[in-house]
């Protein structure tokens, strides 16, 4: 018998000064059986440095070749394909054919490795763009994970607090890769 995903709500507060959004969502995120807490809130944090309205998460473990967060215009076509961990240059590049832009954020034990063995093939796709993720800040986030969450994030100059009650974590984002067609932050 196939084990099902767990469920977990966060109501998240986004405060993104630089692009001056600001808003709550409720989320609904469903952690795969073979998701780890980190790899789950590494997902929610992307969602918030990305937050949009149209923002949704995609099937992602569950479906081989499907994004972990997906924003659709109102065509359906594939704006953003937003990816978490260590994928192939193939299925990078594949996600690049199908969508406009694409954003991997790389964390964990091993970003360096893949970063070294991955980064000829990938820095050739113009609308990708690779962000890594301290391990330590990683390991945080997966500390914050509960079953309800109370989630803040707060951005600013490209200075990022990511907490829950009395925990947080304060990080910037060390972008590896940033293509020649990625769009501008709005």
């Amino acid at each position: 018998m196939a084990l099902s995903s767990t469920v977990f709500k966060a109501q998240l507060h986004v405060a993104d000064m630089d692009r001056h959004y600001y808003a709550e969502h409720a989320l609904t995120v469903a952690r795969h059986p073979s998701e780890t807490d980190e790899r789950m809130m590494v997902r929610i944090l992307a969602f918030a440095l990305n937050a949009d309205e149209a923002l949704t998460f995609g099937r992602g473990l569950s479906a081989e070749g499907e994004p972990d967060l997906v924003q659709t215009d109102l065509t359906g076509a594939i704006v953003r394909w937003i990816d978490v961990g260590l994928p192939d240059e193939r299925a990078l590049r594949k996600a690049c054919g199908r969508a406009q832009h694409v954003m991997l954020y790389t964390y964990g034990r091993g970003h360096e490795v893949w970063w070294q063995n991955q980064r000829k093939a990938v820095i050739k796709l113009d609308n990708l763009t690779v962000i890594q993720l301290d391990a330590e800040v990683t390991r945080a986030l997966a500390d914050m994970a509960e079953r309800t969450m109370q989630l803040q994030c707060n951005i600013e100059d490209g200075d990022i607090w990511f907490g829950s009650g009395d925990q947080g974590v304060s990080l910037r984002c060390e972008v590896l890769h940033a293509g020649s067609r990625v769009p501008a932050r709005a």
